[in-house]
């Protein structure tokens, strides 16, 4: 199905989905589930088309229900399967499906990793993260979307995702080290709490940088250090202190 973008902003495939569905005479649950079930189905073949080409990734986005994690107040303002990121409440943003699943894919999980997520936000990459069999320790300043990301992790019944609240910069020293780390907020510098907390020969993925002037930066640790690969330019929020 070709996607357009009308002059009021909207997705007219999307609209085309929910009308097609409608008119099969489905109860409006029945018809809410098809609907975002295609939605997610139309996302995945757009990150195939867009170069995402592991198929656990693809799997782990079509399994997991975006819109769930959306905060409620904002889950009709925009398409949540749509590729852009958008509004989820404390001037913070939920990341485009690319971006996640193209971090995702860079961090090439394996069943049983631990990983350590710094930027919990709605909890959407926390919940791919643990689709794809990984044990998730996400920590969330923002103690509103933090309370946000528990509710929704639990309501789904992900079991894997263990939720701080607190500073990222600190990373979480009781579970380390981890095999990997992903940071979904821009640092402008690599934080040294995280390289001492990545196992040797683990690998962190995060956007480095001011915000007017980010680059995706895929770290591995050897010899107690990191080696720094550059990647896309992209644009996050960014990294706060706690004491900010």
């Amino acid at each position: 199905m070709i996607s357009i973008i009308n002059k009021f902003g909207r997705n007219v495939s999307y609209l085309l989905m929910v009308l097609s569905v409608a008119s099969c005479g489905n109860k409006p649950a029945e018809i809410s589930e098809k609907v975002r079930s295609a939605s997610r189905d139309r996302m995945v073949r757009q990150l195939e088309r867009h170069g995402i080409r592991d198929k656990k990734v693809l799997a782990a986005m079509e399994t997991v229900p975006r819109h769930l994690f959306i905060p409620e107040k904002y889950r009709d303002t925009y398409d949540p399967y749509g590729d852009h990121p958008g509004p989820i409440g404390y001037g913070q943003t939920i990341s485009q499906p690319y971006i996640v699943a193209y971090m995702t894919e860079r961090l090439d999980l394996k069943p049983g990793e631990k990983v350590l997520e710094i930027g919990t936000g709605s909890g959407y990459q926390a919940a791919v993260l643990a689709a794809l069999g990984a044990e998730v320790y996400s920590i969330e300043i923002v103690s509103g979307l933090a309370e946000h990301a528990r509710t929704v992790l639990a309501d789904q019944s992900i079991e894997k995702v263990h939720l701080l609240t607190g500073d990222g910069y600190k990373g979480w020293p009781e579970h380390a080290p981890f095999d990997a780390i992903i940071v979904t907020c821009g640092p402008e510098k690599i934080p040294r709490a995280l390289v001492e907390q990545l196992k040797e020969g683990g690998r962190m993925i995060l956007p480095l940088g001011a915000r007017s002037h980010q680059r995706l930066v895929i770290c591995r640790k050897k010899d107690g250090e990191v080696v720094v690969e550059e990647d896309l330019p992209v644009r996050f929020v960014p990294m706060v202190h706690g004491d900010k």
